[in-house]
């Protein structure tokens, strides 16, 4: 099983993946902001992030993991000290430590630009997961996976997604966070975008068959 580290550990997608995890017998160090909001679950350790530090000081918190989560956002409130540039840090931080596996939160249509303005309210959060996932593709050589869910709904888990941007125009928490997790089993889902939404098939059927 792996050592897994969380960036921004007590956000709703986070909650459930950090149990997904334990529940699959991984170790969890979760970090965030307010730790204090992070769920308390045994086998899972607690620490507080600040994404503002340095590559370095990020690095030593990072310290023996084998796999990195990014599920950390502002909200619109800090786009690019956090979504962006945080993130780009937690990438270098990795690179730095020799940690090749990483794990991105992003959503439907972060790349496709022409598609900002469809989802009001959304454009410059868009446009910040953009500039991120583009640099974890392009500028670093992380066995990265980004998933890109919808519209998220707080719903019980159904364990079944499809892989387009069409069969549906929500995804339940539960689901979104069970791909985070499930991805790391499938060495197919390295150097991967995955675009998700709710669906008919099974989790692990949807990315064992990925391409």
């Amino acid at each position: 099983m792996s050592k897994v580290f969380i960036v921004g550990g007590s956000g709703r997608v986070a909650t459930e993946l950090i149990k997904d995890l334990v529940a699959a017998g991984h170790s969890v160090k979760a970090a965030a902001r307010h730790p204090e909001n992070i769920v308390k679950l045994d086998g899972v350790t607690v620490d507080k992030l600040d994404l503002h530090a340095s590559v370095d000081d990020i690095a030593k918190q990072m310290q023996d993991s084998d796999i990195i989560y990014f599920t950390a956002g502002s909200r619109g409130k800090d786009l690019i000290q956090t979504d962006v540039l945080g993130a780009i840090k937690t990438m270098k931080a990795a690179e730095k430590l020799g940690i090749k596996r990483y794990v991105m939160l992003s959503s439907m249509y972060s790349l496709d630009i022409d598609k900002f303005n469809s989802i009001p309210g959304l454009e410059d959060y868009l446009a910040a997961k953009f500039f991120a996932d583009k640099f974890l593709m392009d500028s670093t050589n992380l066995d990265y996976t980004i998933v890109q869910p919808t519209s998220l709904v707080e719903e019980a888990a159904t364990g079944k997604i499809a892989l387009d941007n069409t069969t549906s125009d929500k995804n339940t928490i539960p689901d979104v966070a069970q791909v985070l997790a499930d991805v790391i089993k499938y060495p197919n889902t390295e150097k991967k975008v995955i675009p998700m939404t709710g669906g008919n098939t099974p989790i692990d059927e949807a990315l064992s068959s990925l391409k």
